[in-house]
């Protein structure tokens, strides 16, 4: 761990200060800022803050650019010796690919490839947004209420036991859920809210904990919106979405909005999905004083629906089902959330920053699964109900501060965080079409974590940085068991520390190392279970990578890296057993290209590469269940060419194994999407179509062992949901 006490005064003149949206004051994390006759810059922080140090007293021009936003070219007079503090209001503007710069130092707040995307490809749910970070692919197999299942660096990740994910500093991932350890469900955010998303794969960041083992996706959504909206989706198989913004003051003081979702299907199934959702956001915003800033947010969720499950390929190919039939069409669920949180920012007069936050989330979840239909009960089926309530409160704070070291630039953060989950009436039972029959568990969890982080970034010289932190983890477990009326506790600690180094080879390209460990923790039935042993276990990862500029229309990234995990144990929820796994090993390949073909014309494309295998089982039966190998995306894309905004996108994701002597493969497939729209000053119309050539393709796959009600046996082989067929969807959206 490096520990660096700054030198307080400034040898040289420094430049400070924000970076925000004229229109909204939200502030621009990742906007470049550089002293042009020096090639001297740095990035925004996530509050939209830099610092220039290292430069002479005299007259410069600063220029300030953003993905997405009107270049700005501004004179200042920096006095020797002195500090300058100015702010900077960029206003929306064209999509220009030579506005990203990628050689700024060791600061990465926002990856400059979701600055890209989020302003170029469609976007109508929170789970395209997901599909932005390169290589991570989902899958829904319950109805389309459940939350989806991840694929990422050679993870399935479930429903996130291995992806750490939050909004607006509210955790989505559940401790120790109903379903499974991490499950993230997203369905409550409003995709047309979402300001930008900060993501990242490995161990690497001091101020991500449990969970970011794969990475993290962090969303961030808007103060103010651009303008009102109101839009209408329809599509086939009664698919209806509605949506839409208002205003309650923008450039004022105070500032917020109101937004509304509702989104109803019936789905592609023989048997109707019927899912409905609902979302409701507000934001309020004030400016309290000289240097603090508070913010309130809330939003209500709800949705239920009814599902078709997995089925097995031989109830197809027997003529028992049709592909989209099913053999138990009472699954299906419901599941509400509340969310509610103060932010509070203070910039001191001298320099330095405070944020803290304060958080409450009440979830409720409901959930009927039939994955082995008559293996365990012959008689009356093997269907379960999973639930659970819980609230869940939080305390995060940050302390950020700019200063030097001999003249460069140095970055301190320290921070720390509390959360308690109270689960009450968390249950497995049997149950036979949604009619009770009998418990398997039920019980009460009271989950604590607290943690501490810090981190210092230095420039070592124009062309070396370094950046070194340390996290410290205490769990503490608790599990009440109502059927034994028996309870335990258990707590663990673990600390992570971490390193990363930048190099700029020269004004367009960058080349990084990133090191450290991670961990994510286990359901606290397991940890009780084991008196606290082996239930965080470790990641120790490596990344070598660079960003590169080969030309001013050609941005590229490439990376080689490696994850290594302990041992771990599993809650698997849908059994109510404690599964022990190896260790593993995971090698990858990533690859991205952002090139501008022509002024509004844009080709990407991502390519993800990985070897995944356990490292305690001999060769051949070394695979890891349905951890992806070979995935890809991209597309091209016309933004704004006479109104007109169009794509042509595909996602490619190989065959993998579905188990681990690979006698079974989840089949793999390759999508493509078409979205165009006319957008004028007031209104916005438009079609798309999904799965463009009706390909049959199998969205969530996994061999399992299940028996049909005539069978004598189980039998182990594919059970799939399977994926939609074409899709025509037409919007309407509306601007005032």
């Amino acid at each position: 761990m490096m520990v660096v006490f700054p030198l307080m005064g400034y040898s040289q003149a420094v430049l400070t200060g924000i970076v925000m949206n004229e229109s909204t004051g939200d502030p621009l994390a990742g906007a470049h800022i550089v002293v042009a006759s020096l090639e001297k810059g740095t990035l925004t922080d996530h509050q939209g803050r830099f610092q220039i140090g290292g430069i002479a007293g005299g007259d410069y021009e600063i220029v300030v650019t953003y993905i997405g936003y009107t270049s700005l070219h501004e004179r200042v007079s920096i006095a020797a010796d002195g500090k300058l503090i100015r702010d900077f209001l960029l206003s929306p503007g064209e999509v220009v690919l030579a506005d990203i710069v990628v050689s700024a130092g060791t600061s990465r707040p926002v990856t400059a490839l979701s600055q890209v995307d989020i302003r170029l490809r469609p976007v109508s749910t929170s789970q395209d947004i997901l599909r932005m970070v390169p290589g991570l692919f989902i899958a829904q197999h319950a109805g389309g209420g459940k939350a989806e299942q991840i694929f990422l660096r050679g993870f399935d990740i479930d429903h996130g036991t291995d992806l750490n994910l939050e909004v607006d500093g509210m955790p989505v991932n559940m401790v120790s859920h109903a379903h499974g350890q991490g499950y993230s469900d997203l369905h409550f955010l409003i995709p047309e809210l979402i300001h930008y998303v900060d993501f990242n794969t490995g161990p690497y960041y001091a101020d991500k904990g449990d969970f970011a083992t794969a990475g993290y996706v962090s969303f961030v959504t808007k103060n103010a919106l651009e303008e009102n909206f109101a839009r209408m989706e329809l599509a086939r198989f009664g698919t209806i979405r509605t949506t839409a913004g208002i205003n309650l003051g923008k450039n004022d003081n105070p500032a917020g909005y109101v937004a509304g979702e509702y989104f109803r299907s019936a789905g592609y199934f023989e048997s109707p999905q019927d899912f409905d959702r609902i979302n409701i956001a507000s934001r309020y915003s004030i400016q309290l004083g000289e240097g603090d800033h508070l913010a309130l947010l809330g939003s209500v969720f709800g949705s239920g629906w009814n599902a078709s499950g997995q089925i097995p390929e031989r109830a197809v190919r027997s003529g028992m089902i049709t592909r989209l039939g099913s053999l138990d069409d009472t699954e299906g669920g419901h599941t509400r959330r509340f969310n509610a949180t103060i932010r509070h920012q203070h910039e001191a007069a001298g320099g330095g920053s405070f944020e803290q936050q304060l958080f409450g989330i009440r979830y409720d979840f409901d959930l009927f699964s039939n994955f082995t239909f008559y293996r365990n009960d012959p008689v009356n089926g093997d269907q379960i109900r999973q639930r659970e309530s819980r609230m869940v409160y939080g305390y995060k704070a940050r302390y950020k501060k700019d200063a030097t070291l001999l003249g460069r630039p140095l970055q301190i953060e320290t921070g720390g965080s509390l959360r308690h989950d109270d689960v009450s009436d968390i249950a497995l039972m049997h149950t036979m079409k949604r009619d009770f029959l009998g418990d398997i568990q039920r019980g009460d969890i009271k989950e604590t974590s607290v943690n501490v982080h810090t981190e210092e970034r230095v420039e070592l010289n124009d062309s070396w940085s370094v950046s070194a932190g340390i996290r410290l983890d205490h769990f503490r477990f608790g599990y009440f068991d109502r059927l034994t009326h028996t309870g335990r506790a258990a707590g663990k600690t673990i600390v992570s520390p971490k390193i990363k180094v930048d190099f700029r080879i020269g004004p367009k390209s960058q080349l990084y190392l990133r090191s450290g460990t991670g961990f994510h923790s286990n359901d606290a039935r397991v940890a009780v279970a084991r008196n606290g042993r082996d239930i965080l276990p470790k990641a120790y990862g490596v990344d070598l990578g660079g960003d590169f500029k080969i030309r001013e229309d050609i941005l590229i990234h490439a990376a080689v890296w490696q994850l290594d995990l302990d041992q771990e144990f599993v809650y698997v929820g849908d059994e109510g057993i404690i599964e022990p796994g190896g260790r593993t090993r995971r090698r990858g390949i990533d690859l991205s290209v952002r090139y501008q073909l022509l002024p509004g014309l844009f080709l990407d494309s991502d390519l993800n590469l990985t070897h995944p295998f356990s490292r305690d089982e001999p060769e051949g039966s070394d695979h890891i269940p349905l951890a992806p190998v070979i995935s890809s995306a991209g597309g091209l894309t016309l933004k704004d060419h006479h109104g007109i905004s169009s794509s042509l996108r595909y996602r490619y994701l190989g065959d993998r194994p579905a188990n681990e002597y690979n006698t079974a493969a989840a089949k793999g497939y390759m999508l493509t999407d078409l979205v165009i729209n006319y957008s004028r000053h007031r209104y916005e119309v438009g079609f798309s179509i999904q799965n463009l050539f009706n390909v049959y393709w199998n969205e969530a796959q996994f061999d399992t062992e299940s028996r049909l009600y005539d069978e004598s046996s189980p039998v182990s082989e594919i059970h799939f949901t399977p994926g939609g067929p074409r899709l025509v969807k037409l919007q309407l959206a509306l601007f005032w």
